[in-house]
């Protein structure tokens, strides 16, 4: 699998992420609405959904209610009214008190939410890579697409919770809007302005102020945080490929290890970090410069309200307590206005997160377009006793239309065995991901068995996370088998070692060896019994005593199977009924 950050199928990916127009909008509601419209859970989402806003607008009331306290808290500390202190503590008491459990519910509810939309969208995401092999697929369309396993396994999560947070912050902003600018308004009133040796009333003069500077600042904002969209999106792709190269270490550390190949591989992983590094010190230069105007902007509106009062504070035309509720009233609407300012870096990610997420899903669209347009090879399933496998006119090609098999017509019946021989390079492996549906290039006509009576062995085989048990009975979890059965089959391919640790859970594709690997596919074979079986060069890996004996073991075992092999040892054609040649494009059978 190719992760090369580099590779040509990523120059649309590559390019600068689109900004926050309409168009990024459409694309954030077709990913939101299957859910919320659309799936099994959706009336549960609507429920946590409508709770978070009631929960958000009820923390607007009591904001609302605590701005109105500031007035009279601060004109009792003022004209020295003890009693008035006291009784306005209670109340701040309770307001405090339902704020906090208002708060710790939103987030509550907040996260619930973005739990189970991300078990769906997982699920959703999961479904379409895997429908119709299209995670093979996407390797042989688009070689070095940009890291699925993270946008399934991080960017899903992003998705979820910025889109619920963003979502709740702008809500809670829009309210405060609402809540606060009639007020700010009125309170503008007593608010004088001196110029030129004269007092102006303006008119809402404090909402002005709040609208003018949340404009510079988000415009600020904006300029100076909108590389921080690319460079965000950029980092999670880097860091997934620097990942994904210490997963190929572990996954082939023997080899590495034969090879010594320790110098080359710190080389390699020296690299990929480089451009983790080189990205995320970008990344930080620019935060730098960001914070710098935020921190600047939100120091200076703490004190905005006291300058737009203090003339009416001095000449004693407003008390304290009229002073800290305009600066509460102002504090609120400047943050609605401002809002977007204020959140640029959350939405920075959130946009990158939407683009990565819509690349992938885009290139799943078009690798399951290109599987209708070029799937040429018909196959059909037949439940018939005899042929078991039929092959028609096939004709089999790579990606660019050089052909590998000119013209092939086969016919086998219950217990016929076929070997395929060639040079390498022949297309051999190539023919079978065609039969198996695999290869879409070429055209003609293949009949088999469902694919519940057929098994396809690779010559590495793919052991499955989980216990030695489950990837025994691989790829059927359903199947129930007798214990003693297991453990007489095993003992039959030569792994009687591993009898007591059916259900030991280990990375067994690194525990065991390439032929202990072979043995327990072959073991598969023999407790599930496929009606049509292909081998291609699974026994490679065994000496030709052991393979033979195995071979011996599965015709004694499965007497009515058709088998398919792909070998180059002649050893092989003793156990074969029928011998099949690959050469220049052309087949002759013996």
């Amino acid at each position: 699998m190719s992760h090369h950050p580099q590779a040509a199928d990523l120059s649309a990916l590559a390019a600068k992420p689109r900004r926050f127009d309409r168009a990024f909008f459409a694309t954030v509601w077709a990913l939101a609405k299957p859910y919320f419209l659309h799936s099994e859970d959706r009336w549960k989402a609507r429920g946590f959904l409508l709770a978070i806003i009631a929960t958000t607008l009820l923390l607007v009331v009591i904001n609302l209610q605590i701005t109105d306290w500031y007035n009279r808290f601060y004109n009792a500390l003022q004209n020295y009214d003890q009693a008035g202190f006291w009784k306005l503590l209670g109340e701040f008491s309770l307001l405090a008190f339902g704020a906090i459990a208002l708060s710790v519910y939103q987030t509550y509810l907040s996260q619930l939410l973005d739990l189970r939309w991300r078990r769906w969208l997982t699920g959703d995401y999961l479904s379409r890579y895997l429908a119709g092999q299209t995670y093979y697929h996407l390797e042989l369309f688009h070689r070095g697409q940009d890291n699925p396993d993270q946008r399934i396994a991080d960017d899903l999560n992003q998705f979820s919770q910025l889109t619920t947070s963003l979502f709740t912050g702008l809500l809670s902003a829009v309210a405060n809007l609402v809540a606060f600018v009639g007020l700010l308004w009125v309170l503008s009133s007593k608010v004088v302005v001196p110029w030129g040796g004269v007092e102006h009333h303006i008119p809402g003069f404090l909402v002005w102020v709040a609208l003018i500077y949340a404009v510079l600042w988000t415009w600020v904002a904006a300029k100076v945080g909108n590389p921080l969209i690319w460079l965000n999106f950029n980092q999670q792709r880097v860091q997934a490929d620097f990942r994904f190269s210490l997963i190929r270490l572990r996954e082939n550390s023997e080899a590495v290890a034969f090879y010594g190949g320790e110098k080359q591989e710190e080389q390699h992983f020296h690299d990929r970090f480089d451009r983790v590094f080189d990205n995320y010190q970008r990344l930080i230069l620019r935060q730098k410069r960001f914070n710098w105007f935020t921190s600047y902007f939100s120091q200076v509106a703490v004190i905005l309200p006291f300058l737009a009062a203090a003339a009416a504070y001095f000449t004693k035309a407003v008390p304290l307590g009229f002073l800290m509720q305009i600066s509460s009233a102002f504090g609120n609407v400047q943050s609605a206005f401002a809002y977007l300012a204020q959140s640029y870096d959350n939405f920075a990610q959130w946009h990158a997160v939407v683009e990565r997420l819509q690349g992938f899903r885009q290139l799943v669209v078009q690798v399951q377009a290109r599987q209708q347009t070029t799937q040429q090879i018909e196959r059909r399933l037949h439940t018939s006793a005899d042929p078991v496998l039929q092959i028609q006119n096939l004709q089999v090609h790579l990606p660019n239309q050089q052909a590998l098999i000119d013209s092939m017509n086969l016919s086998l019946s219950p217990g016929d065995r076929l070997l395929i021989m060639g040079a390498s390079g022949a297309g051999k492996s190539t023919l079978l991901r065609a039969l198996a549906g695999l290869w879409p290039f070429g055209s003609g006509q293949v009949q088999l068995p469902p694919a519940a009576e057929c098994l396809f062995l690779p010559q590495r085989p793919y052991l499955p996370l989980g216990s030695l048990r489950e990837a025994l009975i691989y790829p059927n979890p359903v199947v129930r088998v007798d214990e003693g059965r297991l453990r007489a089959v095993l003992s039959q391919v030569g792994l009687a070692a591993l009898v007591e640790v059916l259900d030991a859970v280990e990375p067994w594709s690194m525990v065991l060896s390439l032929g202990e690997q072979q043995r327990l596919a072959l073991a598969r074979v023999l407790l599930q019994r496929p009606r049509l079986i292909f081998l291609d060069e699974a026994t490679s890996a065994l000496d030709e005593a052991a393979e033979a004996d195995l071979y011996r073991l599965l015709i004694e075992q499965c007497p009515d199977a058709t088998l398919v092999s792909i070998g180059h040892r002649h050893t092989l054609r003793a156990f074969h009924r029928r011998v099949l040649t690959l050469a220049n494009r052309r087949l002759s059978v013996e």
